[in-house]
């Protein structure tokens, strides 16, 4: 195994480490109890090759970073507004950055390479990096894919569709393309259809 692939599998590692230590435990369909945020992250890089199929090694781990953590930033510490869900966000991606750019260090990565990834996590330069917009598309199909279902179950169908036009609005379109190709409950695909209408 090459010095390069060493320092990838190893960043990857940890970070996996990271997400294992979420408390919110889930079962797989094969029965399997997995911590929720390690689940994330798989079903984040199994997007990815379907999104990047050729994705750079800083993607892939921007990719697997996407939540590291995220429990340890509760949301209901924040008003339930949009200032506060805002505040929420930029705190997660900050910290979030901090911690990937650290376990990336930690894993031999030269600071380029960290901020790149940082920079990624914390959703900056969106339209113009195209790494940055392929991890944005990952995340967002792995809430039509992942999530959709269960936080429809909770929610009007009004703030649904706000909710998935600007997700629409967030994706490339290649996102769009992919995200075409999900199988979704007819009132999932009847809200999506109403959302793009």
């Amino acid at each position: 195994m090459t010095d390069q692939r060493v320092r990838f599998q190893a960043a990857l590692e940890r970070l996996d480490a990271l997400h294992a230590e979420d408390p919110r435990l889930e079962r797989t369909a094969d029965g399997e109890q997995l911590p929720y945020e390690l689940r994330y992250a798989r079903w984040m890089s199994e997007w990815l090759e379907r999104v990047a199929p050729e994705a750079s090694e800083a993607l892939q781990l921007a990719v697997r970073a996407q939540h590291l953590q995220r429990w340890q930033i509760p949301r209901d510490d924040y008003p339930r507004d949009r200032p506060g869900y805002l505040a929420w966000r930029r705190e997660l991606g900050r910290c979030q950055a901090e911690t990937a750019a650290a376990v990336l260090r930690e894993s031999g990565y030269d600071e380029a390479s960290c901020e790149h990834v940082a920079q990624m996590i914390r959703k900056e330069r969106l339209r113009s990096d195209p790494d940055a917009q392929a991890l944005e598309d990952t995340a967002c199909l792995v809430f039509l894919d992942r999530e959709f279902e269960d936080f429809a179950s909770r929610h009007d169908d009004d703030k649904l569709i706000r909710i998935l036009r600007k997700t629409w609005h967030k994706m490339s379109p290649r996102g769009h393309e992919l995200a075409l190709t999900i199988t979704l409950s007819p009132r999932s695909r009847q809200l999506l259809e109403r959302a793009l209408a």
